[in-house]
């Protein structure tokens, strides 16, 4: 899917109508009394969560959000119409910041809930309202009030069920192209996945979201490569999938494991509370002696550390071969954590 998780935008709600100066004429009543209406109010700027949408690409040609001004008063009393809120529909997990202080304006994760961005301006009063005792036949009326005008950026943190983990070229793309129907860029060169990529998942009758998240390198949690812009994704994620790759010709399976719990922990320690797989990618590359090896280290260093390991499994991307069995071990966590 194209997968746009930042947008800048401007926010303008609709300015009051005006009020109207204006007075009773009928035939037999010659001097009748002011009767100038007030104006009406303008429209908001209300974000709300849309389930269905995932990306916010619907911003990319988009910059601004514009609300209608409500329309101004007229004789006879009557009140100008109040325009229509504008209602803006984004993806859970959106982020609304105003882009001049950066200060947080709403966390979107509630379906059920109006997010006022930018709030209309109220109608001005009409000379109606100013008659008094002194003052038989106001000609004063005032105009509507602005509305709210704000820049603000979207950012969306991926509400995904597994965020998959793992250094450039462990085989994430690989492995999210060979269980979904996700179709990730995929190439021997770091940073393939420049945008995290989703696949939903089917299996039994649990299905389930993966965010395939950019590789991690050392450093990424102060900066380094990629690593702010998609750490941001990872915490929204229900649990984590760590792919290791033996074949990495710079770093043991080992080594890969502690820089990537370090990013975790350095970024967010309430990352490493969620439920953790460990999958030694590239099995067929492997012999099987290699493989039992490897997972009896992985676990001997997870046994040491208090995560939550919901298990370690040597599979292939590339083959697919035993995808199954570890899709099979997050759908019964998934079915355990919905009951």
């Amino acid at each position: 899917m194209n997968f746009i998780d930042e947008a800048l935008l401007e926010a303008r709600a609709g300015n009051g109508g005006a009020g109207c100066t204006s007075f009773r004429r009928e035939k037999f009543i010659p001097r009748g009394g002011p009767d100038g209406g007030d104006g009406g109010k303008g429209g908001d700027v209300i974000f709300r969560v849309d389930p269905n949408l995932n990306t916010l690409v619907n911003f990319r040609n988009q910059k601004y959000l514009i609300a209608k001004n409500g329309q101004s008063g007229a004789g006879n009393k009557r009140t100008g119409q109040d325009a229509e809120d504008l209602i803006v529909m984004v993806p859970k997990g959106t982020v609304i910041f105003d882009s001049i202080s950066n200060k947080l304006i709403y966390d979107c994760c509630d379906e059920a809930a109006d997010y006022l961005v930018a709030k209309g301006g109220e109608g001005g009063v009409g000379n109606f309202k100013f008659k008094s005792s002194t003052n038989q036949a106001p000609r004063r009326h005032t105009s509507g009030w602005p509305g709210d005008e704000f820049s603000i950026r979207l950012e969306l943190r991926s509400l995904a069920d597994v965020g998959l983990v793992g250094f450039p070229n462990a085989g994430k793309s690989t492995f999210l192209n060979s269980v979904s129907a996700a179709r990730p860029k995929i190439g021997d060169y770091p940073f393939t996945t420049l945008r995290p990529n989703l696949g939903t998942v089917q299996i039994y009758d649990t299905s389930f979201i993966i965010a395939d998240i950019p590789g991690l390198i050392e450093g990424a949690s102060e900066g380094a490569g990629l690593g702010l812009n998609f750490l941001k994704h990872i915490s929204r994620t229900g649990h984590l999938l760590i792919l290791l790759d033996p074949q990495n010709p710079e770093r043991s399976i080992e080594d890969q494991l502690a820089v990537l719990l370090h990013e975790l922990k350095t970024y967010d320690p309430s990352l490493l509370d969620k439920s953790i797989w460990l999958a030694i990618n590239k099995r067929d590359t492997l012999e099987e002696e290699k493989q039992e090896a490897l997972i009896k280290l992985i676990k001997k260093k997870m046994s040491s550390i208090n995560l939550n390991n919901e298990g370690v499994i040597a599979i292939s991307g590339f083959t697919g071969d035993e995808t199954g069995k570890l899709l099979g071990m997050i759908a019964n966590k998934m079915s355990e954590t919905q009951n």
